[in-house]
């Protein structure tokens, strides 16, 4: 069957307004925000409005052999998104409903299209809280989110995506619908099948109903910066802030290039000539001065040069929106760093224990050396989760190769370390082969027994994760 009958298909069964060909727009849905990862050109851009018209959208692909790039927000990171040559993308943007909030279960059911903030907006009129905050909160989707299994800043206590969803309605590739997980509190009735699709970036089924647990809502936080010498002695004191138990809300590290990025794309007074800066926050009510007081002396005994707290609420906001601006801010630093605007980001993702999260910092800093490229650092000190950017000259083949050199070194250390790929920003396109080196033959068997029982022609994202 030809391309022409399967867009008459999709017109059919959604209407015309929602199958787009316009090429300005296909080039706009090739890819997420990951850099350097290949992408395609798809025959088509999908918005179904409901789960049974994703379920048509997928069945007509599926009768014409053609496979569906499921999308969000696109803000991913490792290249989940990236549309192959001929696909159909199914985008779940118009799918932003939020169906329910229930403050007695403390429970949110969301269409996947709704944007985290905006979910965080609604139940905060409740009283209520949905922790994960990927930095993309403002722009990425729940869907989006549930199929990375995103993280975040305030991961170090309330845990990634995972911990909160407690059920999904899922669209297989055979067009059926599978609801999966519960409302309940508690239950262990079979198969926990929704932590099998959460994180599995589309390649075992689309999204098209999420059900989340609801926190109440935290007290307000109190934040401080610690400045340190150097990126392996912000490591050792996360460590030590660890091993005397203590449960900050938040943790964060940013190198050197990081602050003088961030102060040149909007200053904000930040120590740009430290080489590390510590933030941290707890939200602990009563007890967070004096838990505050705690983090504070542990940074100074592992030889942080100056601790302060912020003075308000309002201070405290704009050092938390300078973590936030961490990304936009290293875009604009790698862009500048090379003639034409040729410089792009090769952005890492490992985690680590706390333990070595010292010898992680200093490793990175000798592959910079090694490899004769700059690279910046931050991320999730608390729960080992770092995020180091490789700045590249996109024009320059030898830039290039030393960047994924680089690249490669990174991961390596991280497994020798026993850490991970990827601590949050999930596989996609960029990680394939480490998840292979991480989880060993029997475990790529099983995880490719898993994709041939869903999804046999494989159809659903293909080249992803596996």
């Amino acid at each position: 069957m030809s391309a022409s009958t399967l867009l008459d298909d999709l017109r059919a069964v959604l209407g015309s307004d929602a199958v787009l060909t316009d090429p300005d727009l296909l080039r706009g849905h090739e890819r997420d925000e990951a850099d350097l990862c290949v992408a395609g050109t798809p025959l088509a851009v999908t918005r179904p409005r409901s789960t049974e018209e994703v379920a048509a959208v997928v069945r007509a692909a599926g009768r014409h052999g053609v496979p569906v790039v499921p999308q969000g927000a696109r803000t991913g990171l490792a290249g989940a998104a990236n549309a192959v040559d001929g696909a159909v993308v199914l985008s779940t943007v118009a799918m932003d409903a939020i169906l329910e909030i229930d403050p007695v279960s403390r429970i949110a059911v969301v269409q996947p299209g709704v944007v985290n903030a905006a979910l965080g907006a609604a139940v905060a009129r409740h009283g209520l809280w949905y922790p994960p905050d990927p930095g993309s909160w403002e722009s990425s989707t729940i869907g989006g989110n549930a199929a990375t299994n995103a993280g975040g800043m305030c991961c170090v206590k309330y845990g990634v995506t995972s911990e909160y969803v407690l059920g999904l309605e899922v669209v297989l590739a055979s067009g059926e619908v599978l609801r999966t997980g519960r409302r309940t509190a508690k239950g262990v009735a079979g198969y926990d099948l929704t932590r099998l699709f959460v994180g599995s970036e589309g390649t075992l089924g689309v999204i098209t109903e999420v059900t989340v647990a609801l926190r109440p809502a935290p007290a307000e936080s109190l934040t401080l910066v610690a400045v340190f010498g150097s990126t392996a002695a912000a490591g050792e004191a996360v460590a030590r802030i660890a091993a005397q138990g203590l449960s900050p809300s938040l943790l964060e590290l940013l190198d050197r290039t990081h602050l003088a990025a961030i102060e040149a794309y909007q200053p904000m007074g930040l120590r740009d000539d430290a080489e590390a800066l510590l933030l941290a926050a707890v939200d602990t009510g009563p007890r967070a001065a004096a838990d505050l007081a705690e983090v504070a002396a542990v940074c100074e005994a592992a030889g942080a040069e100056e601790v302060y707290a912020a003075t308000d609420a309002v201070e405290a906001a704009a050092l938390l929106r300078a973590r936030r601006l961490a990304h936009p801010a290293m875009e604009r630093y790698a862009a500048e760093a090379y003639p034409g605007g040729n410089g792009g980001l090769i952005i890492d993702d490992v985690a680590v224990p706390r333990g070595a999260l010292a010898a992680l910092l200093d490793g990175v800093a000798r592959i910079a050396a090694e490899c004769e490229v700059p690279i910046g650092v931050v991320g999730h000190a608390g729960d080992g989760n770092m995020h180091p950017n490789i700045v590249v000259d996109r024009a320059d083949p030898a830039s290039l190769e030393r960047g994924r050199r680089a690249f490669d070194e990174i991961m390596r250390l991280g497994l020798e370390l026993g850490g991970t790929c990827t601590g949050e920003h999930g596989v996609g396109l960029l990680k394939r082969e480490w998840l292979a080196r991480e989880i060993g033959p029997v475990g790529v068997r099983v995880h490719q027994a898993i994709k041939a029982a869903l999804d046999p022609a494989g159809l659903l994202n293909p080249g992803k994760v596996l």
